[in-house]
């Protein structure tokens, strides 16, 4: 088969690649910004950030400036060795949060295997060999290893890989009690999304982020929050957690770390980390150059009041043409989330159905995606232009026009 530039479609997926996917039948060729265009030379607005990767949008200038400063410099050294653009990264990151220590690898499940191996890793160390519990929560999503996605609440996603790792318990989201109803001197660590992303953007209750702050601390549990899709300034602070005022033990962060370059990081504190030695973990492109300089240089960006202020503006835009664009077709039965990560829940006589109106956005150019089957997400980049939301609102609109007159 040639490989062709000019002979590459949307069929030859079909025909290459793993089949475990179903992408839009456009190709994508070019991005700037918030725009894409595909082969055809079509413009979309891209209201779905890549999942929340492109914080930054398509190409900023400071992302492909660090990308060709670093790709000429240093590609990659192994963990061998270590480097000045992961040395610096991790400086940032620890002078931002809570942290005093940094695990970097290269996607967010590879930043939760790392946090889960090291919350019962700690645990058996410090306390007892037999304090391995994972509690977690229904419609969670941390990933697709075996361990991760054994970890998410989502069967789906879980099931027909052989036995899964053992001791991880399931239970509805923001109900405290039934936290303490399986909270034990056994449990390791308590694992949430500060909002959960794929299981519906679906944002903690502040009594609910305090409670089980408490209960880790009674039973000498570690609380790890995964921010891999709602942290990196998605919500309008660098960090979710910073909302609530309580603070994780361990955090993971992905996506838009790398503004669209592949990295993820675990942060933690010294105590947890003293537990690990050399050889314990590791990764071989964990931390490389090239992409500590491009999170870094996104890290810069997003981590100013500009960015983050910016934020709640663009909130307040993307919710008023939604209850707008429900006020005249009652589709919504709630719009909600934190910052720029919003999902609009249909009503249920449209459950199941919300690929429908993302397939209707493609076609009407405007890009965005689902959570689960009956929400629609939307994650675009952090420094979308006003102006874009509202041209990008109204091709949303039409599309919502389009399905809903089909029916």
């Amino acid at each position: 088969m040639s490989t062709d530039k000019a002979e590459v479609t949307r069929q030859t997926y079909d025909q290459v690649i793993l089949p475990v996917y179903a992408p839009a039948q456009f190709v994508p060729v070019r991005g700037k910004g918030s725009r894409v265009w595909d082969q055809q030379g079509k413009e979309y607005i891209d209201f779905s950030g890549g999942i929340a990767v492109t914080a930054l949008g398509h190409c900023h200038p400071a992302l492909v400036a660090a990308l060709h400063q670093q790709g000429e410099t240093l590609w990659h050294t192994s963990n061998v060795f270590t480097n000045e653009p992961t040395l610096r990264l991790a400086q940032k990151l620890i002078n931002a949060t809570f942290a005093e220590r940094v695990f970097f690898a290269n996607s967010g499940a590879e930043a939760n295997e790392a946090a889960f191996k090291l919350a019962r890793y700690y645990a058996g160390k410090r306390h007892s060999p037999y304090k391995t519990k994972i509690i977690s929560f229904y419609n969670a999503f941390h990933g697709r290893t075996l361990f991760t996605v054994s970890v998410g609440g989502q069967a789906k996603y879980a099931d027909g890989f052989g036995p899964k790792p053992a001791d991880i318990v399931h239970v509805p989201f923001n109900d405290l009690d039934a936290v303490k109803a399986v909270m034990d001197d056994h449990t390791c660590a308590v694992v949430l999304e500060p909002v959960q992303g794929e299981g519906g953007i679906t944002p903690a209750t502040p009594a609910f982020m305090r409670g089980v702050r408490e209960l880790c601390d009674r039973h000498q549990a570690l609380l790890v929050f995964d921010e891999v899709q709602c942290g990196m300034g998605r919500t309008g602070k660098l960090f979710t957690y910073m909302h609530y005022g309580v603070t994780p033990d361990i955090l993971t962060t992905a996506k838009a770390l790398g503004g669209g370059f592949p990295i993820s990081a675990m942060l933690t504190t010294n105590e947890i980390a003293s537990a690990m030695s050399v050889g314990v973990h590791g990764t071989t492109y964990g931390g490389n150059p090239l992409a500590c300089a491009v999170a870094e240089a996104a890290l810069d960006v997003i981590n100013t009041p500009e960015v983050l202020d910016g934020v709640a503006l663009r909130n307040a835009q993307f919710v008023a043409e939604l209850e707008k664009i429900n006020e005249q077709y009652g589709i919504f039965a709630q719009i909600r989330g934190l910052g720029l990560l919003l999902g609009a829940e249909l009503k249920p006589e449209w459950h199941g159905r919300a690929r429908e109106f993302l397939a209707a956005g493609a076609e009407q150019g405007v890009m965005v995606l689902v959570a689960g089957p009956d929400v629609i997400r939307f994650v675009p980049s952090l420094v979308i232009d006003p102006q874009e939301i509202e041209q990008g609102m109204a091709l949303f609109a039409k599309a919502v026009a389009q399905v809903v007159g089909a029916r």
